[in-house]
């Protein structure tokens, strides 16, 4: 015979229960590199045009696109480190929990039951700070891949072999 009782949703393990780790402190540099590194290029072309191939390259308007510039790096640097400080993840019996987002928040909870496949990855700036990202690939289209940037190598390396782990008992 089916059933189909209702569960007491009080009773239900919360989520907001569990002590959420920060990412290292190290990966403020590398988003901030990005952030100077790209605008940088633009203010180097913009800069460039301006005295190499033309003189009156947006009129008396070149300093203000310059003024603007600067005023959206400054802007973005300050949404940046405060998206910084609320990337959080942790780690349950049957699930890990990724958090971040200033504006707006989004908590990512992914069952080990649904983790298709791992991998840390390593760029040239996390490989000098000593730092990884941790992929969670989940099994279907559902968008729950997780994405851990910021991690020291050796935590990075732990979680990876823990969650290793716990899919090889599953085969």
């Amino acid at each position: 015979m089916f059933s189909n009782s209702q569960i007491d949703i009080d009773s239900l393990p919360k989520f907001q229960d569990v002590q959420l780790q920060p990412i290292s402190s190290k990966y403020i540099y590398i988003l901030f590199f990005n952030l100077i590194f790209t605008y940088g290029i633009v203010l180097i072309t913009l800069i460039s045009i301006k005295y190499i191939f033309n003189q009156n390259f947006l009129g008396n308007y070149f300093w203000f696109a310059i003024a603007g510039i600067l005023l959206l790096i400054g802007i973005q640097a300050i949404f940046m480190y405060l998206n910084f400080k609320t990337r959080k993840y942790g780690l349950r019996e049957k699930d890990i929990i990724y958090s971040a987002g200033f504006i707006t928040n989004k908590t990512t909870t992914l069952p080990f039951n649904r983790v298709q496949h791992i991998e840390i990855s390593r760029s040239f700036l996390s490989r000098k700070l000593g730092l990884s990202t941790l992929k969670i690939y989940s099994a279907g289209e559902s968008g729950g891949d997780i994405s851990i940037a910021g991690l020291p190598k050796s935590v990075a390396e732990n979680k990876y072999a823990f969650l290793i782990d716990i899919l090889n008992e599953r085969v």
